[in-house]
């Protein structure tokens, strides 16, 4: 055998016990370290017991595994009650303390629907959304009166409070939402607070010159941002609803009429972090 063939085999012997544990890391490193997920969450219903409680099942499936790295959620929300809200807001705080959050807004993203997505990393809506409609509304308890069949122990043991401690709760609720605004969006806000403030619901274009939102896209827009944060690559999208284990609910949030018609009212009194639009004219 020449010297040659004898060097030429020397370098296949060593080039193979080079590349032969190579591959066989690569193939041990798919195996054990799991690809790179952005899970997708869907608020798609006004935000109340049922709805709220399927969020935050999604986000603690999401803060439980690994190997989901961001998050996109998707809104289409009117909003819904101040106290399921908050307790939403509360849950994406903990969760966007761990892994990057973006908001990807479908046809709406108002009231409490917007009160969310400013606790996230970044808004996407499209160019015809509603977004905005920043602010509380309640339904005052009826003046106290007497009832003569029924006895009370004091004059608010009926109706819970009076009428001025409603009213002094939700200016102090709003207070709350402004500044969960001002917290999330900073100095991307191009407008005073007359403006941003003043309950205004916005058309996508408006919103983002106003810097309400952050820029035109869709789910697959939102998808590339949440990696893009997470600083990851190759990974693979799901949705959360299933594999947390969310059920179909069938709670009736907007009041429904005697004869089936349902309207953009909630069905119980309250205080509200709530876009209600306005009826038809006939």
């Amino acid at each position: 055998m020449s010297d040659s063939d004898t060097g030429w085999k020397q370098a296949r012997n060593l080039l193979l016990w080079l590349v032969i544990p190579l591959i066989a890391g690569l193939f041990l490193s798919s195996a054990i370290i799991p690809q790179p997920v952005i899970g997708v969450i869907r608020l798609e219903d006004a935000i109340y017991t049922y709805s709220a409680q399927n969020t935050i099942k999604q986000f603690k499936y999401a803060m439980d595994h690994s190997n989901i790295r961001a998050i996109v959620l998707v809104i289409d929300s009117p909003g819904g009650t101040v106290v399921d809200t908050e307790t939403v807001y509360t849950e994406l705080t903990r969760l966007r303390a761990k892994k990057p959050v973006v908001t990807v807004i479908n046809n709406m993203s108002a009231s409490g629907g917007y009160y969310l997505s400013v606790n996230t990393d970044y808004i996407f809506a499209k160019p015809a959304s509603m977004v905005g409609n920043i602010g509380v509304i309640g339904y005052l308890p009826p003046a106290p009166f007497i009832i003569e069949d029924i006895i009370t122990t004091g004059p608010y043991k009926l109706w819970g409070s009076p009428r001025d401690s409603d009213m002094r709760q939700i200016e102090m609720m709003k207070e709350g939402f402004f500044e969960a605004v001002r917290l999330g969006r900073g100095d991307k806000l191009t407008a005073g607070d007359s403006i941003i403030f003043s309950g205004q619901i916005w058309s996508g274009m408006d919103a983002l010159k106003l810097g309400v939102i952050d820029e035109f896209g869709t789910e697959s827009d939102g998808t590339r941002k949440a990696a893009e944060l997470a600083k990851i690559a190759h990974y693979r999208v799901l949705d959360l609803a299933k594999p947390a284990g969310v059920e179909l609910y069938s709670g009736l949030f907007f009041y429904q009429s005697p004869d089936g018609m349902q309207m953009p009212y909630p069905n119980k009194a309250g205080i509200y972090m709530l876009y209600i639009p306005p009826l038809p004219v006939k």
